[in-house]
């Protein structure tokens, strides 16, 4: 018997062409069948599950009335999307979600022409649509730009941004509110879906631009007292003055899973000639699946799991995760250090900043959806004496890298930032990986900036965070569990700059940076057993160099490599400048670096992406055995697949 679910009439839709081949009493039932075959799919692989069913209906209704793909549908972030991947020819490909070589967790532009704009990151998809929405305007081209964002999305200025640029777009532009969290809403139900359903009709918006017109003829207090009746009319019943000011006409709130409402409105903002318009579609995270719906959070992130039941896979015991040791060491320290406060961007659990929130919940903040917000705040605070620490991931940290460089490097403020998720971060793919920050922030005056290389290192770093008030001050550490080392009893506050040697010897250095660091021991162990003598350095800093240590180890070995979780730019990058300004690479010394990849790697597991990345040990004693048979002198890069 097959595990899959029967799915009849799923089965005829290949594309939204399909799916506007029925009826509209059948669609109720596709809807059903896309939850049930969601479910399996994300059962099967694990993945984003909560947000997608509750985006079902909206998501049928939307490529029911709309002709998508020539009018653009954006999904904020994507996480939401698993049901627009089966609708849209990617259903017999549906379970190899973000598997290696199978489909991205999120939209991407390379996978479908129904996904006509990528995303991972929250609030981009109102002005993604809206550039939509005015190319083909310019051009005479048909087509909207539609952006669905989440009332989430909707904490982060550029949502607004966008939305005070939108009016001339016009009727192009729809933008779905899709409100699962904000309680902001007055009761849904047949009322409110009646009321939609006539102030988006075309003779409703026809009567209202044709009294606007008329308004305009009348002295001016007229004017401006028939607008605040409009919208006073509008509001008590509806609500929406805000996005009124923003220059969106406002539909809604609608029941997000009652296709009978949602039809209705959504052919009649189609056919609007008035806009941009809004509808506020009210939705329940992980409608239609038991175990969802009462879990709290709703089953944003799952492992594989038991369809029938719900429970999740889990892992076999091991370390423990990377972030919480940061947060149960913050918590030591903010008890001890009344001035101790941490900041998150809406990610208190994937921060381990849950923990604080727990502990001194009047010294915690979330920010929302904001990181630009989170870095000037941290600065503010840092400005009036306090010791915040901003825990950010680090592909979230690049959006507020103005703020990181005007507000706090400029300005020499002591802010801490706790760089969550550096490196490759496997399933999530190069929307999420952590390639670039030792990059972004070691090229910036007064910075420190460290790598922890196991768990134990981060409670040091973490303290030694806690402790330095003369600048900015920056911890990178990766996605999962850490390597198994014993947690000390007892944090050491660390000499900045200061590496440490691992294991000494005569002809090989290795110079680590961060997590690699058991790799770069693997190696010295393959490389002992070929009789060649070599060194591991653990730097911990890549600002400031360990100079003395660097020097040391470039001018009594015969090869040394550096390596890193980043990008070019970065550690080594930072080696090679010192030895070329010293002029240690004169005298024949084979330098060489080691570091990801200058291309954006798709999602794998991390151990296969580390060694297509060429980071693991089977690499780094390639690289130094092929520069030991080098015949020339000098620098050269680590070969490269």
């Amino acid at each position: 018997m097959s595990d899959l679910p029967e799915t009849p009439l799923l089965d005829r839709v290949q594309t939204p062409a399909d799916l506007r081949q029925l009826a509209p009493d059948q669609l109720r039932q596709l809807a059903d069948e896309l939850r049930a075959e969601t479910i399996s799919a994300v059962g099967t692989t694990g993945g984003h599950l909560g947000s997608g069913l509750g985006v079902v209906e909206l998501t049928t209704a939307i490529h029911y009335v709309f002709d998508t793909p020539r009018d653009r549908l954006v999904w904020d972030v994507g996480h939401q999307c698993y049901p627009h991947k089966i609708l849209t020819g990617r259903r017999d490909r549906i379970r190899t979600l973000r598997q290696g070589g199978g489909l991205s967790g999120f939209t991407k532009r390379s996978e479908s022409e129904y996904d006509p704009f990528g995303a991972a990151h929250s609030s981009t998809s109102i002005s993604a649509a809206l550039g939509f929405a005015i190319a083909n305007k310019l051009a005479n081209r048909p087509g909207k730009g539609i952006a669905v964002i989440g009332d989430g999305a909707m904490s982060a200025g550029m949502a607004y941004e966008a939305m005070n640029n939108a009016e001339q777009a016009g009727n192009r532009l729809v933008v779905i509110l899709n409100d699962n969290d904000m309680s902001i809403a007055p009761p849904v139900g047949g009322l409110s879906a009646y009321l939609s359903r006539i102030v988006s009709s075309r003779g409703f918006l026809g009567l209202r631009e044709q009294l606007k017109r008329l308004a305009k003829k009348l002295p001016r207090p007229i004017q401006q007292a028939a607008r605040k009746t409009d919208e006073f009319a509008r509001g008590m019943t509806m609500g929406g003055t805000l996005f009124e000011e923003l220059g969106f006409y406002y539909v809604g709130p609608i029941d997000g899973h009652n296709l009978d409402h949602l039809i209705p409105v959504l052919e009649n903002v189609r056919d609007a000639e008035e806009g941009p318009i809004l509808v506020h579609v009210v939705t329940t995270k992980g409608k239609g699946y038991a175990p969802a719906e009462a879990a709290a959070d709703k089953y944003h992130g799952v492992q594989k799991f038991d369809v029938i039941t719900g429970t999740q896979a889990k892992a076999p015991p091991g370390p423990p995760q990377y972030q919480n040791v940061f947060g149960e060491q913050l918590v030591k320290e903010a008890d001890r250090d009344s001035t101790i406060c941490a900041i998150t961007a809406a990610m208190p659990s994937g921060t381990g900043l849950d923990k604080f929130a727990k502990g001194h919940p009047d010294r915690f903040f979330d920010v929302g959806i904001a990181e630009q917000h989170a870095v000037t705040f941290a600065a503010g605070l840092a400005a009036q004496g306090m010791r915040p620490f901003c825990a950010i991931y680090s592909t979230f940290l690049q959006r507020a890298y103005d703020q990181v460089v005007h507000d706090v490097a400029i300005q020499n403020l002591p802010v801490r930032f706790a760089i969550d998720r550096a490196g490759l971060v496997g399933a999530d793919g190069a929307t999420h990986a952590g390639s670039f920050d030792v990059t972004y922030l070691a090229t910036l005056p007064n910075f420190v900036v460290m790598a922890a290389a196991d768990e134990a290192e981060l409670v040091h770093m973490t303290h030694t965070a806690a402790l330095h008030d003369t600048g900015p001050i920056a911890i990178r550490y990766p996605r999962g569990n850490g390597t198994g080392v014993a947690l000390p009893e007892t944090a050491e506050r660390l000499e900045i700059g200061k590496g440490r040697l691992v294991r000494e010897g005569k002809t090989v250095a290795i110079l680590s940076l961060g997590t690699r660091l058991e790799e770069a021991l693997k190696a010295a162990d393959q490389l002992e057993a070929k009789g060649l003598s070599t060194t591991v350095a653990d730097l911990r800093f890549a600002k400031p160099l360990d100079e003395a240590m660097i020097r040391k180890l470039l001018t009594t070995h015969e090869v040394a490599v550096t390596v890193e979780e980043n990008a070019v730019g970065g550690f080594g990058a930072h080696v090679l400048t010192m030895a070329s300004d010293e002029g240690l690479i004169d005298g024949g010394l084979k330098l060489r670096t080691m570091r990801l990849p200058d291309r954006f790697q798709d999602q794998d597991s991390p151990a296969k992406q580390y060694a297509e990345a060429k980071l693991d040990a089977a690499a780094i004693v390639d690289t130094i055995l092929s520069a030991l048979r080098h015949n020339s002198s000098g620098v050269e890069q680590g070969a490269r697949a």
